[in-house]
């Protein structure tokens, strides 16, 4: 049994990928303690040193699946040490970092959805306009 599992599918533009996928890039380069946006909210991990990843290509019935897969146990590990001598501030401005790329994930999610809603708009006017 699954102690936690939260999972997300929608549909996204390759640009929202790159973007979702920076903001992912972002918070594991942070380490310690990464915050993740998802809407409708924050997903708060602690990521270790070390991680195992496994990359997986389906490709059928039309369609290629990637699957970026980063495990990593839920306890740290007796190797896993704790940071020493670290740089408070490069701490800081990772975690900053992490937090500008969730945030302009999060604007251009809106700005897409603003300009759906304009182009739908327009060619309901059209429709409309075309009528004798």
């Amino acid at each position: 049994m699954k102690d936690l599992k939260f999972e997300q599918k929608r549909s996204l533009s390759r640009l929202e990928a790159a973007d979702q996928l920076t903001a992912i890039a972002a918070a594991l380069r942070e380490g310690g303690e990464a915050e993740l946006k998802l809407s409708p909210g924050t997903l708060s991990l602690r990521v270790p040193e070390d991680l195992r990843s496994e990359i997986e290509v389906e490709i059928g019935d039309g369609e290629i699946e990637l699957e970026i897969e980063l495990k990593w146990p839920t306890t740290p590990t007796r190797t896993e040490l704790p940071r020493t001598g670290a740089d408070p501030e490069e701490a800081t401005r990772r975690k900053e970092g992490a937090r500008q790329a969730g945030a302009q994930q999060y604007r251009h999610q809106r700005k897409q959805e603003r300009e759906a809603v304009r182009h739908e708009g327009v060619l309901s006017s059209a429709r409309t306009s075309d009528r004798p």
